[in-house]
């Protein structure tokens, strides 16, 4: 039996992602909550963090092992509570050889939903071709 180690932040995207495999696999699919400020701490306890980590968990794997179990596939899900090299050599010394898949949302660069404009480079643009077009020589 195939096994498949998948990361997973996003149930859209990761069942987008999760690569086609023609026999019976054992799907080990680890969980990984998004980060919480370190400013948090001050207002939320640990155990509060954690139980929402789990409930966070519970519904991302609601949305993504019906259609693995209903192939007949086995399913492992797993919560992310550490760095991920780490956790995926346990995860192979537990269970063997296993291909690694990081379906995980992309981040984008600034933290936002897309890329934005900023006004400096959009005004030096537009100066640049003011002046290229007003005949000034650089």
């Amino acid at each position: 039996m195939e096994k498949v180690i998948v990361y997973l932040d996003d149930a859209a995207y990761a069942r987008a992602h999760l690569p086609a495999v023609a026999e019976p696999t054992h799907w080990l699919l680890v969980a990984c909550a998004p980060r919480m400020t370190h400013r948090i701490s001050k207002w939320v306890s640990h155990s509060a963090r954690e139980n929402w980590r789990t409930k966070w968990a519970d519904k991302l794997f609601d949305q993504v092992l019906p259609p693995l179990r209903e192939r007949g596939d086995h399913v492992t899900p797993i919560l992310a509570k550490g760095p991920l090299p780490e956790l995926t050599r346990a995860l192979i010394a537990e269970h063997g050889e296993a291909r690694v898949v990081d379906a995980r949302r992309p981040k984008s660069i600034d933290g936002g939903d897309a890329l934005r404009w900023s006004p400096g480079p959009i005004l030096g643009f537009g100066a640049f071709l003011l002046c290229s077009f007003a005949g000034f020589d650089y």
